[in-house]
């Protein structure tokens, strides 16, 4: 348990504080980040853009939303190269939107699951997975 605990930076009650911290801030920027890939999302499906192509569009608008926010609010990195971390950051989000994407078009073609509700189903999975990969290797 000290091994994963000191992989997140927690010695003890103060390193626990930060790391509470650095989770709810990147928690909230991904409500946001969240609700811009959806709206997105679903202005483009109610002007009858493919569902994929929606999703596309959500996760661009999210992404750029995502590494402004990271970068500037959650992980306070000011000494890197803005086109090195935005590109980290396209790869960090894309590797869970390609996941997504597969999880998208496995529930709504082949499950009949709803393409409304499709991409809520997909958070589950994403969220967690964005937060590790900016943590521990996009914002490293």
């Amino acid at each position: 348990m000290h091994k994963f605990l000191a992989k997140l930076d927690i010695y003890d009650k103060i390193g626990l504080s930060n790391f509470l911290k650095q989770f709810l801030r990147f928690g909230i920027v991904g409500v946001f980040n969240t609700l811009i890939s959806l709206i997105t999302y679903y202005v483009l499906i109610y002007f009858g853009v493919n569902y994929i192509v929606a999703n596309i569009g959500g996760f661009l608008m999210g992404t750029t939303n995502a590494y402004f926010w990271n970068s500037k609010v959650v992980f306070k990195k000011k000494h890197m190269r803005s086109i090195e971390l935005f590109i980290k950051t396209l790869l960090a989000y894309g590797s869970s939107f390609l996941l997504s994407t597969i999880f998208l078009y496995l529930m709504v073609d082949l499950l009949s699951i709803s393409k409304l509700i499709a991409p809520m189903i997909n958070l589950v999975i994403t969220i967690p997975l964005n937060f590790i990969l900016n943590k521990f290797w996009t914002f490293k």
